[in-house]
């Protein structure tokens, strides 16, 4: 008799918790009826610029309808978390930086750095020594020092440290920060040559190692705390700026022998590595080679990749990131350069280059990317500083010669995404009813959905917004972007 109260008694509390769970479920899925969307707004042909420009609110939604676009959002269904989105401080940044007024250098920084006057940039790449962005190249030691005695940032602090610092206090104390090398010195190399390729000497390997884990010290003794270094930026390109080039598997075994036991020894254990940090098209490959390696794996935080591969048929490179992230869901995901190259100051407004950041970014977030890094945060006039002729766009040009700052709609494209998605959200299923519109969405941790859809036509469409059982009826220009807060 006591087993069956026992038994009878389990069944109720189950059944009650059953209850509980579908009044729960269906309390949630009523929630959004009779509340609000914001809607902000940039778009070719308007003069809106992330501008706030509707409030629609939802209703009871019935069966959608095939002749209707829609974006259909089911916020119960959770995939990775989200990093943060921002920039690379470079040498060239920082140059330009310093000329300008301190009124422009302070409106700038609120630019990327605020939530409320900018774009809330949380995440910030830099090199270890010089990249093509900037004056000229340079390292941290005098040629030949195989002991490194002579290290020291000492570069670093005319321009790029100050305006790191300065970055770090515009976003509140707090800016993720990753770094990564272009090329070792040049005696370290084959070619004796920081330019142009070539490979790292064996006999330099561990010397190599140490001068990641010095300059991480010397980084984070100025008060710039550093989350993790690439192996070295994009390993198979022979640039004719500073390179060097790894196979993927000499990229694993320089891992697991050299640099992991290396920033282990030196206490630096806890911060990430990220290999490849190339571009789409052969990222699978060299995940493929790194992760099947225990020894090499255990270090490896997760891959980086840039959008250099030929954007003609992109389809191909953008899937590439999801088999990544299908075959390896256990490892992370990282946009860490990408930029519109080939200079052109008649270009400045260009809408293409906007609609590049916005198609990247939604395919690569829906593809299991967790943050996203821009190249340089600014340039001048001329698409430099950059000391072989390498000129490109950044989201905010400066001309040196007026002192006034430009801002291209690449900028205002980037901060559909991180003014509103903020760290530690979590992206949520979604999906578009036609591919004339593209569209990803995210729950912060406050509950609020943000669901960013992009219109690369040339006629507006008007669509619905479906979220459980509630609907919202909605437009978007033109070679346009929106952002929906609800």
């Amino acid at each position: 008799m006591k087993k069956n109260s026992l038994k009878i008694f389990c069944f109720l509390l189950a059944f009650n918790c059953f209850s509980q769970q579908k009044n729960d479920n269906e309390l949630q899925r009523k929630t959004n009826i009779g509340k609000t969307i914001q809607v902000f707004t940039t778009a070719e042909n308007l003069s809106n610029r992330l501008s706030p420009s509707a409030e629609i609110v939802f209703e009871a939604a019935s069966q959608p309808v095939e002749t209707e676009i829609s974006v259909v959002v089911e916020p119960r269904i959770k995939f990775q978390k989200f990093m943060g989105i921002g920039g690379a401080v470079t040498d060239a940044s920082a140059e330009v930086f310093a000329q300008l007024s301190k009124e422009k250098q302070q409106e700038f920084l609120n630019a990327y750095y605020t939530s409320d006057k900018g774009i809330g940039y949380t995440l910030l790449r830099t090199s270890i020594h010089s990249s093509d962005f900037g004056s000229g190249s340079y390292t941290y030691i005098k040629e030949g020092d195989k002991e490194l005695k002579t290290f020291s940032i000492e570069p670093d602090r005319k321009y790029r440290i100050p305006m790191i610092k300065r970055a770090i206090t515009a976003a509140g104390g707090k800016l993720l920060t990753y770094v990564a090398p272009w090329s070792p010195p040049a005696f370290m190399k084959n070619t004796n040559n920081m330019l142009k390729g070539g490979v790292l000497l064996p006999e330099y390997n561990q010397v190599w190692a140490d001068y990641y884990a010095k300059f991480i010290k010397a980084y984070e003794k100025e008060g710039i705390p550093i989350w993790g270094t690439s192996t070295q930026n994009e390993p198979l390109a022979t640039q004719t700026w500073e390179s060097c080039l790894y196979t993927a598997e000499a990229e694993r075994d320089f891992i697991k022998k050299y640099l992991g036991p290396t920033l282990k020894k030196e206490g630096l254990g806890d911060k990430k590595i990220i290999a490849w940090d190339h571009n789409r098209d052969l990222m699978f490959q060299r995940a493929s080679v790194i992760y099947s390696d225990p020894e090499a794996s255990k270090y490896v935080w997760g891959l980086g990749f840039h959008w250099y591969e030929t954007w003609t048929g992109a389809e191909q490179n953008l899937i590439n990131v999801a088999k990544v992230h299908e075959a390896y869901p256990d490892k992370n995901l990282m946009f860490t350069e990408g930029c519109i190259e080939k200079f052109d100051p008649a270009k400045y407004q260009f809408w293409p280059n906007a609609e590049r950041y916005g198609i990247s970014m939604i395919n690569d977030f829906n593809n299991g990317t967790t943050a996203w890094t821009d190249w340089n945060i600014l340039l001048d006039q001329k698409g430099g500083p950059n000391h072989v002729g390498n000129f490109c766009f950044a989201p905010i040009h400066a001309d040196t010669a007026t002192g006034e700052l430009i801002y291209t709609p690449s900028y205002y494209y980037i901060g559909h995404f991180s003014k509103f998605i903020k760290p530690n959200a979590q992206r949520i299923s979604s999906a578009v009813s036609r591919t004339t519109l593209s569209s990803t969405s995210f729950i912060n941790t406050d509950g609020k959905i943000v669901t960013v859809i992009m219109n690369a036509t040339d006629a507006s469409i008007d669509y619905s917004l479906y979220v459980n059982n509630s609907k919202a009826k909605l437009q978007i220009p033109a070679h346009g972007i929106q952002t929906l807060i609800y």
